[in-house]
């Protein structure tokens, strides 16, 4: 398990061995989950691990955008993995456990909230902003079950405004009858029965 001090460390680490690998072009990585949470400063806890959610580019007019990440390279994955034996992390330490998100589209806007953090030369993370956060983890805590999905939402505290909006959003990912039941129950024991009787 992870603190914050540990994950930069460990990104620290993988981004100098990166770099000592030849890599001239940046690895330009979105993640998501607990280790967003801990470096953005949102959540003060641990996690197991760095979800990627996406790979960064820069189109033509110099705006950043991104893309579902069909692998990683094999440079990086090396990389990766000799951080996992330097610091005896696991092999899967960084993974691209939540990538599928990307196939169904995050919040609107998200590429204008995200945080940028250089860990190097070539490597170069971007942490979803908050708002973004609050829907991916009301959509998990939904959709697994009471746990550290839910905690964390409840952490960030979210407005009705932001319940509303994240609740639009999951149902659009999981449009099932008993997705939005159980959205709806859930909303309800959090105290937010006026929205969830608007789905």
């Amino acid at each position: 398990m992870m603190n914050k001090e540990e994950l930069g460390k460990g990104l620290g680490l993988l981004g100098e061995i990166l770099k000592g690998k030849g890599i001239e072009v940046p690895f330009r990585l979105l993640i998501c989950g607990g280790s967003a949470l801990i470096l953005s400063d949102l959540i003060e806890r641990i996690t197991k691990d760095v979800d990627i959610l996406a790979l960064g580019y820069y189109d033509s007019s110099g705006k950043i955008s991104f893309k579902h990440p069909e692998l990683i390279s094999p440079e990086f994955q090396s990389a990766a993995g000799e951080v996992s034996d330097i610091l005896g992390w696991p092999k899967e330490w960084v993974n691209l456990g939540p990538a599928d998100l990307m196939r169904h589209g995050l919040p609107k806007g998200f590429e204008d909230r995200v945080l940028e953090r250089k860990f190097g030369p070539v490597l170069i993370i971007y942490f979803l902003g908050r708002f973004d956060l609050i829907h991916l983890k009301l959509y998990a805590a939904v959709d697994q079950g009471p746990g550290k999905h839910l905690e964390d939402l409840l952490k960030l505290n979210p407005s009705p405004n932001e319940i509303k909006s994240s609740s639009v959003w999951a149902m659009i990912h999981d449009s099932s009858p008993g997705f939005r039941l159980s959205l709806k129950q859930m909303l309800e024991v959090l105290g937010y029965g006026s929205i969830a009787e608007e789905l």
